[in-house]
Order: structure tokens, then C-alpha cells, then sequence
């Protein structure tokens, strides 16, 4: 037993192998911290916190295929963010109607998402996207203003990646010999059960944030959503402890760089940029401790412009009081989900032998 738990807690903290390019995590820096900088710049920095978070739509382009079919797939998934944005502004006009909005929307995106095997981190970002714009205060007048500057930021993505293609192009001008292929592979076997799961604890998880007032109730269903994207039970269990103990140690982190590091738009911008690099080198290969300096990151990225960010102590004790509790609900949708999985098998299995 003890030697169960020993193994249980060295796979928790083991550093993985990966594959990933040193360019990767250097481009989604890029395509992060340009819009935001430009936003400096400019004079506005809640538009550069708005337009950056397009950036990680560079996450989603593949590392492998010929290269017409990994920007096409990036444009999609750019095109699915501005929708999920734009989704989530329209609907939060009210908290019964985001509610309900959010989780039908998240039931057809994770199917669409499973439907055509989407690799990770798969719905994931798209439901973050929907979930902070869902939670704003309604406002139809700026709408346009916020979609435009995530179809801006998307845009800008996209021309980052495509030098970066142009870049790899140069490097080894054989490396795109791969035949184009439909980038989406429909999966006959998509699991609407799956889907039905996801949807409903996204919806139950904002309906929690609501419930109890906060005044973020996204972190909840995005906490929920990062544990769901586990592969199997197990991977779901180790997802939850992972970021529980990560997200407590990162708030410690957090908590000493609020307070001695001197806050400025300007510092504000470095210190995202600086942790958003270090997390793609991370995220890989150390979940919990990339979550160390993910805690930071999305507190400075979407918190910068509240009026709790000057107000330490009581922000960090809600973020993690909502992240513990979107967690766990995370832990049980994939609890759910998995152990339906394990009846159909076996059903499929008695019905397999009952036809020999």
C-alpha cells in the first residue's frame, strides 16, 4: 500500500519528455505579448488584457502536417474563438440566461471538439473564452469593440504563425512534403454522453460563482473545465491534485510578488509576458508545477483591471477558494464520465459475446 502511494506521488511531480520545439513556447509568448504591449502602447491597457488573450489560439497550430493544413487549422480555431467571445457577450445580459447559454454552448463545442478529434488542449480554451466573456457586465454599445479586438488579436496571431511557417519553410525546405489532408477528421464514436456530462458541470459550476456572489464566478467552470481534460480517471484524479497543490503553492508566489514587486501597467506587462513563457516550457512536462506559475499569470491577465487587484490577501483567498471548488467539481465530471465509459464497454462486451 505504502509502496502504491510512493509511486502514486513520484508519477504526481515527474518531469515528462517532450517533443515541443523551443520555438513553440517563444511564438505563443509572441503572440501574447504584442497585443498586449500594443495596448500599452496606445495608452489602454484593459484592451491590450483583452486582445492578448487571443494569443493563445497559437497553442492550437500542430506541430506536424503540411503547412497549408496547420494554418487552416489555426484560422478555424480563431474563428472559434471570436464566436466563443462573442457568444459569451451576448448572453450575459443575465445570470439565468448565461447559465443556461453557457452550458448548451459547451455541450456543442466539446462535441464538435470530440466529433472531429481535436487534439489537446481541445475545448478547453474556447470554453475559458465564453466563460470570462459571459461573466462581464452587459453592455450591447461595446460589443463591437471587444469582439474587434480579439478578431484583431486573432489576425495578428495568424501572421505570427505564418512566418514562423515561412521560418520552418527556409530552415528545411523538404519538411512540407505531407499531402493535404481534411483537417478535421469526423469520429462516428464521439461520446454524446460525454458531452452531456461536460456541459451540465459547466453549467452547474457558473451557476455555483452565481450562487455565491463572486465577483469572477469563471474561474470556477475554467477550473472545472482544465481538470475534465484529463484522458482517464486516473489522469482526471492526478489533473485535480495537480492543480489544487499547484494553484496553493502559486498562491504563495503569487502573494509575494504582489507585494514586492511595485505593480505598474508597464511591470504588469513583463511580469505576463515572463510567466506565460516559462509556463509553455512547463506545461508539458510538469503539470502541478507549471499551475505554480499559472496561478499568477491569470490573476495579473484578468484581474489587472478589478478593483480587488490592490487588495491582495482578500483576491488571492477567493481565487483559490474557487479554483479548489471548481477542481473538485472537475474531479467528480470526470468521475462521471469515465466510470459511464467502463458500463457501455462492458454492456458492448456482454452483447458481443451474446451474438457469437
Amino acid at each position: 500500500m505504502i509502496e502504491k502511494l510512493l509511486e502514486e506521488f513520484r508519477l504526481l511531480f515527474a518531469f515528462k519528455s517532450s517533443n515541443n520545439k523551443w520555438q513553440k513556447p517563444l511564438l505563443t509568448t509572441i503572440s501574447i505579448g504584442v497585443p498586449l504591449l500594443l495596448g500599452l502602447y496606445f495608452g489602454s491597457l484593459q484592451f491590450g488584457l483583452t486582445a492578448c488573450l487571443s494569443g493563445l489560439v497559437i497553442i492550437y497550430l500542430p506541430e506536424t502536417g503540411s503547412y497549408t493544413n496547420r494554418i487552416l487549422t489555426l484560422l478555424v480555431c480563431s474563428f472559434g474563438f471570436i464566436a466563443s467571445s462573442a457568444f459569451g457577450y451576448f448572453f450575459s445580459f443575465h445570470p439565468v440566461v448565461s447559465i443556461i447559454a453557457f452550458g448548451l454552448f459547451t455541450v456543442v463545442v466539446h462535441w464538435i471538439i470530440l466529433f472531429y478529434k481535436t487534439s489537446p488542449p481541445k475545448s478547453f480554451f474556447f470554453i475559458l473564452i465564453a466563460a470570462m466573456s459571459i461573466c462581464q457586465p452587459f453592455d450591447i454599445a461595446s460589443i463591437p469593440l471587444k469582439v474587434g479586438l480579439m478578431t484583431l488579436g486573432t489576425m495578428l496571431t495568424c501572421m505570427f504563425a505564418l512566418l514562423y511557417l515561412l521560418y520552418l519553410s527556409i530552415k528545411d525546405p523538404k519538411a512540407n512534403q505531407d499531402k493535404i489532408v481534411p483537417i478535421f477528421k469526423p469520429n462516428p464514436y464521439a461520446d454524446v454522453w460525454e458531452t452531456i456530462i461536460f456541459g451540465g458541470l459547466m453549467s452547474t459550476s457558473l451557476g455555483i460563482g452565481y450562487y455565491l456572489q463572486l465577483d469572477n464566478p469563471y474561474w470556477i467552470p475554467i477550473s472545472c473545465a482544465a481538470v475534465m481534460q484529463g484522458v482517464s480517471l486516473h489522469h482526471v484524479r492526478q489533473r485535480m491534485i495537480q492543480r489544487i497543490l499547484g494553484t496553493f503553492v502559486g498562491i504563495g508566489f503569487t502573494w509575494c510578488l504582489f507585494h514586492f514587486i511595485d505593480y505598474t501597467p508597464i511591470t504588469i506587462c513583463i511580469s505576463i509576458i515572463i510567466l506565460q513563457l516559462v509556463i509553455e516550457m512547463l506545461v508539458v512536462r510538469q503539470y502541478a508545477l507549471a499551475v505554480v506559475f499559472i496561478t499568477p499569470f491569470t490573476i495579473l491577465l484578468n484581474e489587472a483591471a478589478n478593483p480587488l487587484f490592490h487588495s491582495t490577501n482578500t483576491l488571492i483567498v477567493l481565487r483559490f477558494e474557487e479554483i479548489v471548488i471548481g477542481s473538485i467539481l472537475g474531479a467528480i465530471g470526470g468521475w462521471l464520465t469515465y466510470k459511464e465509459k467502463i458500463r457501455h464497454k462492458s454492456i458492448n462486451k456482454i452483447e458481443g459475446l451474446m451474438k457469437i
